[in-house]
Parts: structure tokens; sequence; C-alpha cells
């Protein structure tokens, strides 16, 4: 077979030229390249807004398979009337298939070409932004910055994402013009990381904060909470503290008094002042919409059965997979009265399950009312206001101040209704702090991460596997079905690279 030239993302827009000898260059003034399109202040807010795309598929597509149903969250409720669904379900069985550190499962592939479509327009911005002039007065140099601090704050979080994922891939700071130059080295999550922090204390340095910048965009606040992030993984206690205070004590953000308006609805509520950072979409015909509630809901779902949770004019029914269910795990852990259990998991009844518990639990935080089938404009929460304040309490009691902490953790459980949590000891707290995150974040893509940065994935998740293998029925198989033999037989942290691309460069 032919192999396609698969790392065309990072060639990004490359520059378009004709040398015919040493001292001269012609730029073909019928093609758009990078020499010709760069030259104004518009151009440069055009390529930014390009930087952000890959976010929506990588949201809607990919993140919850690799971060959350790779979890004892969510689980792969087994559809035995659809066809192959090894990419999805091997994800959910900790099965996936790892032939020399490489993996044929697409959506690995599809979340590392996403990171790097972001890292090559990131690339292209930064390495001409300041070529050109935007003006002299304060607008223009305001401006610029805003634009570098944005594809700063992207690709260091497509540099993040790619080292927690992976914990090595190639480390790109300069446009790529062709394939051979895309062939890089690997670098080590520690390199990784390292790039990561100068991006975003540069980013912090040149974004303006939340009430000066347009919604949506990276703001000062949330390259903060990603620097936060980056910290909170290496253990780098109080750095990540005076981070999270900043963000604290900038006034721009809260805890919204209901639990339910911290989400967006598909037309409104977008980038609220609980909102640190969203991924943002449009319900309608112009490509930005999602669609995530109908690749998480459980099927076969009838029409009649999807109305009420969609609220469309047009339901249809849908017989695929079953992904992103809520495991029998995560709703056993919310404690009794907590205000979050019902606004983020609801049930349905399906008339044709083939189990003989026809009911099943669904991600109901993201089951916004829209107009029309299969197209939804709510926003996907990234960071919160409330992953703020359990950071800053972690971060806290890692450095033995366990009184300081407290408060913090209680903001969040006091908004769920719950009893404030008492100062005991630092590894109670901890245990505390870890069983929060895990009720208030569900379904945000945090599931995954948490296991992996406390050292918990082979603890946890093996008992989660023993549980499902002796009573498959209690996690959505129909009678006589179980998980397939290879089931929780890969509990590695990082996920292997994916082979498609090995067969581009020499390094994987």
């Amino acid at each position: 077979m032919k192999k396609k030239i698969l790392l065309a993302s990072l060639i990004g827009l490359s520059v378009t030229s004709c040398n015919n000898d040493t001292f001269l260059t012609v730029v073909p003034e019928t093609a758009l390249s990078s020499a010709t399109f760069f030259t104004k202040e518009a151009d440069f807010q055009q390529a930014v807004n390009a930087i952000y795309v890959p976010l929506r598929p990588m949201y809607n597509e990919a993140a919850w398979a690799l971060e959350e149903m790779h979890s004892d969250n969510t689980y792969y409720a087994r559809n035995v009337l659809f066809g192959a669904v090894d990419n999805t379900q091997n994800l959910a069985d900790f099965a996936i298939l790892n032939a020399g550190g490489l993996s044929a499962n697409t959506i690995i592939l599809n979340i590392y070409r996403l990171n790097y479509q972001i890292i090559a327009r990131a690339n292209q911005v930064l390495a001409l932004i300041d070529n050109v002039s935007f003006g002299t007065d304060q607008r223009s140099t305001d401006s610029k910055n805003n634009l570098k601090g944005q594809a700063y704050f992207l690709r260091g979080f497509a540099y993040f994402k790619l080292a927690q994922l992976f914990g090595k891939a190639p480390l790109h700071l300069t446009p790529v013009a062709d394939r051979e130059g895309a062939a890089k080295p690997l670098a080590q999550a520690t390199e990784l990381y390292a790039q990561v922090e100068k991006d975003v204390a540069e980013a912090i340095k040149l974004l303006p904060l939340k009430k000066d910048q347009e919604g949506g965009r990276a703001t000062s606040g949330a390259a903060r909470m990603l620097l936060a992030n980056l910290y909170m993984v290496q253990k780098k206690w109080p750095q990540a503290e005076t981070l999270l205070r900043e963000i604290v004590t900038s006034g721009e953000y809260l805890l919204l008094p209901d639990y339910n308006d911290a989400f967006s609805t598909t037309t409104g509520n977008k980038n609220n002042r609980e909102s640190v950072f969203e991924v943002q979409y449009i319900e309608g015909p112009a490509g930005l919409n999602g669609n995530q509630i109908y690749r998480f809901i459980p099927a076969p779902i009838t029409a009649d059965e999807l109305r009420p949770i969609t609220g469309t004019s047009n339901p249809q029914a849908i017989s695929g997979e079953n992904n992103n269910v809520p495991t029998p795990d995560i709703i056993a852990a919310y404690e009794p009265g907590d205000k979050r259990k019902d606004i983020s998991i609801g049930t349905v009844t399906l008339s044709q399950s083939l189990r003989a518990n026809k009911t099943y639990p669904y991600i109901k935080k993201y089951a916004r009312p829209h107009s029309q089938h299969n197209n939804t404009g709510q926003n996907w929460p990234v960071y919160r206001y409330a992953e703020v304040l359990l950071f800053l309490a972690e971060a806290l009691n890692e450095q033995g101040k366990t009184a300081e902490a407290v408060p913090f953790l209680n903001q969040v459980r006091s908004r769920a209704g719950l009893t404030a949590a008492a100062a005991g000891s630092q590894a109670s707290l901890r245990e505390a702090i870890f069983r929060e995150r895990r009720v208030e974040l569900a379904f945000e893509n945090k599931r995954w991460y948490d296991l992996v940065r406390t050292g918990r994935v082979n603890e946890i998740i093996t008992a989660y596997g023993a549980r499902i293998k002796a009573n498959p029925q209690e996690y959505y198989f129909p009678s006589g079905a179980v998980p397939p033999p290879n089931a929780f037989t890969n509990l590695e942290v990082y996920y292997p690279l994916p082979a498609v691309e090995a067969a581009l460069t020499p390094n994987f």
C-alpha cells in the first residue's frame, strides 16, 4: 500500500517559493503562502483563530475516550448488534494493543495529530508575527501581545497534552516545511514539560485578564491555571500554590451558586464567571457544532426515548456504540445528598436493549436541549474555578498546610450541599480531595490524569477490572457476554505512539 504523507499537519502553512539560484527567491503571486499571507494584523488574527480549531474535534471525538473512558468513571457498554468497535472498547477495557511501543488505535492517532495541528499553526504565528508591524500605538502593541500570548498558550497546552498522554513526542518550535524536517527525535516528558513551562510563563506575561479578553480566548488566568496544572503533575507544590492564589485573589472567577449553571447551554451561559477555559462550539449549520451527547448516549435508543433527553424537534433512533457510560463505581462515589449527582447523571430505559436490566445511566451534564438532532452547541469545560480551589487545597495540604487547605475544599462541598470536611490528618485530607475531584469534575476528562499523577493506576484499575470480570452484567453487558480475554492487561501510564506515524520517521 502506498504510504500517505501523514505529517502534513506539522508542515502547516509552509513557505511556497521557487529557488532559481542562491540569491534569487521568487514567491508565486498566485499561491497563498506564509510570504504572501502574513502581511498585516488581520492576517495574524485569522491565523490565531485557526490555532483553536483542532480543539473542537479533540474534545468532541477523542479526549473523553482517552482521558475519561480509560478510567473507572465511565465504560464502554457492549452493543452486540453493532459492528467492530475495537478503538473505543480497547480503551475502556485497558486492552490497547501495543507492538513495540506503537498502536494502530485511530483515536490515539487522531489526538496526536490534532495536537500537532495546534503546534504547527502556533509555530507559524510565532515565527512571523514580530516581523510585521501592527502600528506604533498602544492598541497595536496590546493586540500583538495578545495574539502572541494566545499562540504560546495553545502551543504549551498541546505539548502538555502530548507529554501527559505519551510521555515523549517530537519537539518542534519552528515551522516545518517538509517531511524530512518533521522527523525529529523524540523528546522525553521532562524536556516537553520544560518547554510547556517556558511557553505558558510567556503567555501569562502577554495575555490580558478575562474581563479584557474576547470570550472563549485564552487569558492570563487560563495560562496561570495551565502552568499550575503542570506544577501539580511535577509535585512543585509551592509554585502551584502561588499561581492558584493569584487566580483566587484576582476577583475574576467565582463558584456559581448552582452547580448546573457552571456548564453552558447549547446557546448561552458560555465562558461564565466559573469558567477559566472552555472549548467553544456553536449549534447550527456552520460546522462549528459538537455532538457529544450523541456519542455518549446508551443505545440502541428509539426516537421517543431520545426526545426527552435532547429536546430536539427531529429525534432519530440511534443503534450504534455505547460510549462513556457512567459506571456503578462513579455513581456510588457520590455522598448522600450531593446535589451534583442528579445534575451530572441521568437514567434512560431502552426498550430494545438486550440486557435484562434495560435501564442505563448517561452523562446528563452534557444533555442540554438543542434544536436539531446530532448538532449541539454547548461548550466543553477544560478548566473551571472549582478545580482551581481543589488544586489549591491539594497544593497546600501536600506542603503540610492542612488547616489552610480545608476551607478551599469546603467551598466546593458547600455548593454541592454537603457538610464541611474536618481538618484531620494530611493523609485523610489527601484522600478527601482525591474523592472530591472525582465527583466535582466527573466526565470532564480529569480522572485518568488524577490516577496517573497520584500513582494509583494499578491499585484502582486492577480492582475495577476485577469487578467487571466478576459481574459483567452490572457493567452493561448483555446476558452471556463477557469482556475479552485481554481486558485489563495493559495498565501502562502512557499510551503507545500511533503506528501510522512510525512509517514516516526513524525515531519512533
